[in-house]
């Protein structure tokens, strides 16, 4: 498993996460097993958020319920969680915030969480009142770090302008196929072409740039929700022809290449799974260091439905 030093910390992560949005219906055991299986595969950073479960903070307390890190075990993986949604509205106001990570420590029964993630973009935000918080926040010892989730450049620089913690991470949505953050600056400059539209504000390289790590939500997703890529011979033959060569090249599932797709950029972006089933998790996770070549991650690209100008 590949590991990386997130930027401004001095803390070592995984570039493979495990996404616990999907675990309100299992059972403890089923829980400890995945988690084990997670780590068991090198991964380190858990991903939680306030929303995810049948109720608030559902998902979290069911994983506060099944797991019990050691004082060594807790110090070596990275929890983190996510606020801001509500239901029918954004809240990055002050008191949300601080209320909803009381709850979520209580929920995980941690007494702190390495990563708080704001939750999609507030436009309702009041900078200054998210900087309170978070020194609020991290001078009490409940959140060492902060980022946020799929956020614009803009967005992170009107932030910026009152934080004085540095942000972190910024968690996107990125695939083979779902891949506008790429995309566009490869494309960039044609006329006429989608793909050229710049829908981020340059958001890859301004991450890169200020030290901002990505972290790629839904890896296999072919659009907005719309169901998997892989195996999708009806709309992707092409595709899956040539993920299937490369799983044989280097000995490993499908799922592996598409991963490994996203972890072979330059930019250092985590990848989140999502997955509950063991089986999924650990070949998913094989993806973590594949060397693609640059022939093999373009041709990816192009057969994925992207066009080289």
């Amino acid at each position: 498993m590949k590991t990386m030093t997130l930027p401004h910390t001095d803390r070592e992560a995984s570039n493979i996460i495990l996404g616990l949005m999907r675990i309100s219906s299992l059972s403890d055991d089923d829980i400890r097993s995945l988690v084990g299986a997670a780590r068991d595969a090198g991964i380190s950073v858990f991903d939680h958020a306030d929303i995810y479960g049948d109720e608030r903070h559902g998902c979290e307390k069911r994983f506060g319920d099944a797991i019990a890190f050691s004082p060594a075990e807790r110090a070596a993986v990275t929890i983190q969680s996510k606020v801001g949604i509500r239901t029918g509205f954004f809240d990055f106001s002050a008191e949300h915030i601080l209320r909803s990570v009381d709850e979520s420590l209580a929920a995980l029964k941690v007494d702190y969480l390495d990563l708080l993630l704001l939750h999609r973009p507030d436009t309702l935000v009041e900078p200054d009142e998210v900087a309170a918080a978070f020194d609020t926040l991290h001078s009490a010892g409940k959140v060492l770090g902060f980022g946020v989730s799929n956020h614009t450049p803009g967005q992170i620089e009107l932030l910026k302008r009152s934080l004085t913690q540095p942000l972190i991470v910024n968690q996107v949505q990125l695939s083979i196929t779902h891949s506008p953050v790429i995309a566009a600056g490869v494309a960039a400059n044609m006329a006429g072409l989608d793909q050229s539209i710049d829908r981020d504000n340059g958001l890859l390289d301004y991450c890169r740039l200020n030290d901002i790590t990505l972290q790629a939500w839904s890896p296999f997703q072919k659009q907005f929700f719309d169901g998997v890529f892989l195996g999708d011979r009806e709309n992707f033959a092409e595709l899956n022809d040539e993920i299937d060569r490369l799983a044989a090249v280097y000995g490993v599932s499908p799922a592996a290449i598409a991963v490994a797709w996203i972890t072979r950029h330059p930019a250092n972006i985590q990848v989140v799974l999502g997955t509950t089933n063991l089986d999924h998790l650990r070949q998913s996770a094989d993806g973590s260091e594949i060397p693609l070549s640059r022939e093999e991650w373009y041709r990816l690209f192009t057969t994925g439905g992207h066009v080289l100008p």
